[in-house]
């Protein structure tokens, strides 16, 4: 069923668009850049990728004209998958500059207590959130490691859509969370080797 999905990862300047797509196309999906909003005409779902400072990718999204997309995205109930600051933006608003996010989810996003070092870097496990155990993206996938490079971390203000967590710093973050249609994961699948894969055939194969 993968290989008749077709996923535009929006390029809005943020970086990680290349890697984004690669990570899609190895796991059976159609990919395609999409820079403009026509591009994402005719896509199954959309990938926000980002990598870098939060007020400049909001601001970037918006000026490119694919915010509206988003939106609209949401409106139809076309899946939307957020990796890293993607996931951010996800969020009513960040620490990370005076932009607001999309509000697509509840919360925010804030840095790391001065404690923890940062960025989190490298690999780190991947836990089930309380109650989401049987969660079908988690399949082969809870419990492993994958690919962290963040400073900053979501703060919910309702953790029903949370499905899995890792600690760092002393604090248990949201690193994979669903809520409708929408999709983020705090780590980076496409950079996680086959563990990530198989997060990513799983997410396709509930489309």
């Amino acid at each position: 069923m993968t290989t008749a999905v077709t996923v535009a990862v929006l390029d809005y300047g943020a970086g990680n668009v290349r890697s984004a797509r690669r990570g899609f196309g190895a796991v059976g999906a159609r990919t395609r850049i999409a820079s403009r909003p026509s591009d994402t005409q005719g896509a199954d779902a959309l990938v926000i990728p980002g990598v870098g400072h939060f007020r400049s990718c909001r601001a970037q999204l918006e000026r490119s004209g694919l915010q509206a997309v988003i939106a609209d995205a949401i409106r139809t109930e076309r899946p939307v998958f957020g990796i890293c600051v993607g996931m951010q933006l996800l969020y009513e608003r960040s620490e990370e500059g005076d932009e607001p996010g999309l509000g697509l989810l509840p919360g925010h996003v804030e840095r790391f207590p001065e404690r923890a070092v940062v960025p989190h870097m490298g690999w780190d496990v991947v836990a089930a959130a309380e109650g989401a155990q049987d969660d079908p993206l988690l399949a082969g996938v809870a419990g492993e490691r994958l690919y962290f490079v963040h400073s900053y971390y979501a703060v919910p203000t309702d953790p029903d859509h949370v499905v899995g967590r890792t600690v760092y710093g002393g604090v248990a973050f949201p690193c994979l969370v669903r809520e409708g249609n929408v999709v983020g994961t705090q780590f980076h699948p496409e950079k996680s080797g086959e563990i990530g894969h198989r997060l990513l055939r799983n997410w396709l194969a509930t489309l």
